[in-house]
């Protein structure tokens, strides 16, 4: 009885304080609260049944560097700078998920970072991903986070280390588990892509005593068309510089044609849309389809791509002009090339007008320019844009440089293309300068049209076509439910989560102590009747014996 009472002691008074450090282990290893970051999710389209952008959102996986990731079950979480094209092409395919650090800003990164920043943004949206991806704008707590995981991952202290202390350095590590919670992504059955275009028709002063409206109806047409950039890499508004220049023409032209002393000789159409390069210019191909006759009497159709570079990261200063075929000599084309030279040399500082050509590729699904799709149909048409070639990523660039910068480089470029516009039309001298005085172009007509985000947007584009324009329409190109030539997606709004968390290891190591635990209590209890045995063998009087010393003096003292 004595003995089990003893073994209840030694438990009660122990086990509470082995569990206790048990609990705490578990607190350790269980992971703390997340912080919380804002992610936009990386566009989404489907073109011409290729699909673009990544069709999976949720994300729950172990993060890791852009070093260390080798499995599916990594997401990947670095800066948008580390990333280099050919990482991108495997983490596309194999990894589980990736989320990029946007720079926190772009313009004190150097010329050569810029343009490889481009460049991987058109490789993204050229390819499918089968995982999802995610931008997170700029943020010191998660720039830490970016720097722990690559410090864990590639620096190597356990070179000179023993593997003791290497087996205690990773088990010790933090690690960090991801969380986006994305759900379902569907396609858009709302999707639409808007057109408006809308004419000047010459003023009754304007004509001649024996010409009418009618005869003004039937003038040669000059088609002016631009598109608004609506997303890039992900749903954001750039600097719609074309869209810009073409509402500031829309405007001075329109006090030009109203002119009593101004006789135009020609009518001007204006075309805008929603639809780019990106979407292979639907905007101006549904409009052919829908308004084909409107082009009958055409002098040219002048397309505006990138006028201004949202981007700039050389030192390139060129207007150029993009055709299909080469112009002949006393052309309409060929006249205008000759007086837009003029002008840059008249009013720009050091600008050059360059023409270039390039066959249409009619094999390939996706036209270079959207020149082409008028050329096509056998309209003359050209595309004046500050880039050479077509595959120029500045084109698809959701980044920009400084405001101002742009501002000055559009202004500068509207006044070159409006004066030579100007000259073929009114048939002024190319010497002449038409937009001075009351007409001049100032940063004020430009710098409003700079933040248009869409045709639909707050309607002021439309009020702007309403205001100068005469017959304004919008149409819209829907997919077909059959076969769609384009789709887009919903969007969910979503938190990125980040958890620190203990490496696997650490739950075997964790694993391993408990399991040692458990079987030294279950040994002391197993084994305790013996060792109690024993120990009392050790403690107990034997009475067989020396005698102590008190019974040796009592033998001695009955002796005497």
């Amino acid at each position: 009885m004595n003995e089990a009472d003893s073994l209840t002691e030694i438990f009660r008074g122990g086990l509470p304080h082995c569990l206790l450090i048990v609990f705490s282990l578990l607190l350790t290893c269980s992971p703390v609260m997340p912080s919380e970051f804002e992610v936009i999710s990386m566009s989404k389209y489907d073109l011409n049944g290729q699909h673009y952008g990544s069709r999976v959102a949720s994300i729950s996986l172990e993060a890791r560097s852009l070093y260390s990731w080798n499995t599916s079950r990594h997401c990947v979480l670095t800066r948008l700078t580390d990333l280099s094209i050919h990482d991108f092409d495997k983490l596309r395919q194999g990894a589980g998920g990736l989320i990029l650090m946007l720079p926190s800003n772009i313009l004190n990164l150097d010329s050569e970072t810029k343009e490889l920043i481009t460049i991987l943004e058109q490789s993204m949206l050229t390819h499918t991903a089968a995982v999802p991806i995610y931008f997170a704008p700029y943020n010191k707590d998660l720039e830490k986070i970016i720097d722990d995981i690559t410090y864990t991952t590639t620096d190597s202290p356990g070179q000179n280390q023993t593997a003791l202390a290497q087996l205690v350095v990773t088990v010790s590590a933090n690690r960090y588990h991801i969380n986006v919670g994305g759900g379902s992504i569907a396609a858009n059955k709302n999707s639409k892509i808007p057109i408006i275009h809308g004419e000047l028709i010459p003023n009754q002063l304007a004509l001649k005593p024996t010409e009418s409206v009618a005869d003004g109806q039937k003038l040669p047409v000059i088609l002016i068309t631009a598109n608004l950039k609506t997303f890039g890499i992900y749903n954001d508004y750039p600097v719609n510089a074309d869209a810009a220049v073409l509402l500031v023409l829309m405007e001075l032209f329109s006090k030009l044609h109203y002119t009593s002393s101004m006789a135009p000789k020609y009518r001007l159409r204006f075309l805008l849309s929603d639809a780019g390069v990106l979407l292979n210019f639907q905007g101006s191909k549904k409009w052919l389809e829908v308004d084909d006759n409107a082009l009958q009497n055409v002098e040219f159709v002048l397309c505006l791509d990138t006028i201004s570079e949202s981007l700039s990261y050389t030192t390139d200063n060129a207007l150029y002009m993009h055709v299909s075929k080469p112009p002949k000599d006393k052309t309409s084309i060929s006249n205008f090339f000759k007086l837009l030279k003029s002008s840059a040399e008249k009013y720009s500082n050091g600008l050059a007008v360059e023409g270039v050509h390039k066959k249409i590729n009619l094999a390939d699904t996706k036209l270079a320019w959207e020149h082409e799709r008028f050329s096509i149909k056998r309209y003359p048409s050209f595309t004046l844009s500050s880039v050479k070639s077509p595959r120029s990523p500045i084109r698809t660039t959701i980044f920009k440089n400084d405001e101002s910068r742009l501002l000055e480089h559009t202004l500068n470029t509207t006044r070159i293309i409006a004066e030579a516009l100007a000259s073929f039309m009114y048939k002024v001298d190319s010497t002449s300068s038409i937009f001075e005085g009351q007409l001049a172009i100032k940063e004020e007509n430009i710098l409003p049209y700079f933040g248009v985000k869409s045709i639909l947007h707050n309607n002021d584009v439309k009020d702007a076509f309403e205001k100068y324009l005469n017959n304004v329409k919008i149409i819209y190109d829907k997919p077909d439910a059959r076969d769609p030539e384009f789709m887009f997606y919903n969007e969910n709004e979503v938190k990125l989560n980040v958890y620190r968390v203990k490496p696997a290891i650490f739950d075997l190591f964790l694993t391993f102590v408990i399991g040692a635990y458990l079987l030294a209590v279950f040994l002391a209890i197993q084994y305790f009747p013996r060792f109690y045995d024993e120990v009392s063998k050790l403690t107990k009087e034997d009475p067989a014996g020396q005698p102590n010393g008190h019974s040796s003096e009592r033998v001695r003292m009955k002796s005497h």
